[in-house]
């Protein structure tokens, strides 16, 4: 009875949890598309600089005490509230102190970051930090209790709130102000709504050696964060200290919208194959064939979207962000390319480490990357914007060769095995790219573009209907994508 509770329990927070997800990756990019069309790239580059410094306190605010309070398996409902208060005093008096420091050193840190004459602003942003920190640990209480209903309510009601706010304040002329006050306004009321909510109110109480057993289980979780912090910022700061704002707007706001497009499909994939692969992570037969199918439906989808932006780029810039903002359009197909080949060979790598209860073979491959990924970046930056462009978005095949190595030696997944795997959709959308190229040159007009467009995918899949096998892989794709009735959805 109690395995059938659970089950239920499950079944019901994934239900909310996905709609949580499918909510915040149509319209969060619909009001950047808003937005973009308001406010100049400069504003967007401040926001990218401030997100950056708050990003990073976040993580030793938080200190992996979410995770320690969903993952850990308490003695009684006490020593959970007793957990959970600590988590609440220490990470709310992490966040006072390091707003107080940021405080005190904020023309300082707005040199370091390429934005001096901010310190005001990094002040006030940052009054998000004791915010955030307040709604953490009831945030953390329902996803142990499975309550992804409320968390689905108070994420979609945020995201709105640049509607009501954002974009009236921008259209008046509040200029970045616009987007500062809209994120603090956003975290005030997580923090209210989430604790007039919660069962659980802060008490006053605090115990160090509880707080010791909660550090020992979350240090390693914290290590990693800022590993990959490090991998996923290093370039806004590069750009930040040896450009401006507007470079770092154009770039930062062009990736943003990239990842949030191939996220659509990324999103719901990535924790079903986890969970898949977790489950067979003893037998390394099926592993691996779970591994490649997996694999495989990501490539079908990814690999054509990446050249199909990369080639209709200036397209693409003109839907998602508006005519000032022709600059972005290479740095968009740049990235947008090297996202699917990303994606395909990197990102399922990390899953199938963390499936296999190895962590820190994601860490020692975000250190490996690291090593090349900063000095390349530092050296393009002095030769100038679009040289970092180039080799920030080419130098992320290196991580994939740090993949590739890893998953032979450790994972016992071979490249040659990945390479035949994903050969069909790999050649079949060259093929489509060679079309569209063709295509593009008969006429530069929107209409005609939006058609090759059309043309090109159903020339894609025409196409890869040819290879063996290739009917029951996209079967296969669309009953994952679109579950059956039968099946309860």
């Amino acid at each position: 009875m109690a395995d059938k509770s659970l089950d239920k329990k499950v079944l019901n927070a994934t239900k909310w949890s996905t709609s949580t997800q499918i909510a915040a990756r149509i319209i969060t990019p619909i009001m950047n598309m808003i937005l973009a069309r308001i406010l100049v790239p400069e504003a967007f580059g401040v926001i990218a600089t401030i997100t950056m410094i708050i990003s990073f306190t976040e993580m030793f605010t938080d200190s992996g005490f979410q995770k320690y309070l969903v993952q850990h398996e308490f003695k009684s409902e006490k020593e959970k509230i007793k957990s959970a208060n600590v988590a609440f005093w220490t990470n709310f008096s992490l966040a006072i102190f390091l707003w107080t420091v940021i405080s005190l050193f904020s023309d300082q840190i707005a040199i370091i970051v390429g934005n001096p004459g901010l310190g005001l602003v990094i002040i006030v942003a940052c009054a998000q930090l004791p915010l955030t920190s307040f709604s953490s640990t009831q945030m953390a209480l329902y996803r142990r209790s499975f309550d992804f209903k409320t968390l689905f309510i108070v994420r979609v009601i945020g995201i709105f709130i640049p509607l009501i706010v954002t974009i009236p304040l921008a259209l008046i002329g509040f200029n970045y102000w616009s987007l500062i006050i809209g994120n603090i306004c956003m975290q005030i009321f997580n923090a209210v709504f989430l604790t007039v909510k919660s069962p659980w109110k802060p008490e006053f109480y605090y115990n160090f050696t509880t707080l010791k057993n909660m550090l020992s289980f979350s240090i390693w979780s914290l290590v990693e964060d800022i590993s990959i912090w490090l991998t996923v910022w290093v370039d806004a700061f590069i750009i930040g200290y040896y450009l401006n704002e507007y470079y770092l707007g154009i770039y930062r706001t062009s990736t943003t919208m990239v990842n949030a497009l191939l996220s659509l499909i990324t999103a719901s994939i990535v924790p079903v194959m986890f969970a898949a692969l977790s489950r067979l992570q003893h037998n390394h037969d099926k592993f691996k064939e779970m591994y490649f199918q997996f694999q495989k439906y990501v490539a079908i989808l990814v690999l054509p979207i990446g050249i199909g932006v990369y080639l209709y780029s200036d397209l693409a810039t003109s839907i998602m962000l508006g005519d000032q903002w022709t600059e972005a359009s290479e740095v968009i197909g740049l990235w947008a390319l090297t996202s699917s080949i990303m994606i395909v060979f990197g990102h399922f790598a990390s899953e199938a480490y963390r499936s296999k209860g190895k962590p820190k073979l994601s860490f020692i491959a975000q250190v490996l990357h690291l090593i090349v990924l900063v000095p390349t970046c530092i050296i393009a930056a002095s030769y100038g914007f679009w040289e970092l462009v180039y080799a920030r978005s080419f130098i992320r095949l290196q991580f994939v060769l740090v993949h590739i190595i890893i998953l032979k030696v450790a994972i016992e997944i071979g490249i040659w095995e990945t390479l035949k795997n994903i050969i069909p959709s790999l050649f079949t959308a060259i093929i489509m790219g060679v079309f569209a190229t063709v295509l593009k040159t008969v006429s530069t007009e929107t209409i005609w573009s939006l058609l090759s467009i059309l043309l090109s995918i159903i020339f894609y899949f025409g196409i890869l209907m040819l290879f063996p096998n290739m009917r029951a892989d996209l079967l296969g794709l669309y009953k994952r994508i679109v579950p059956s009735k039968r099946n309860g959805s």
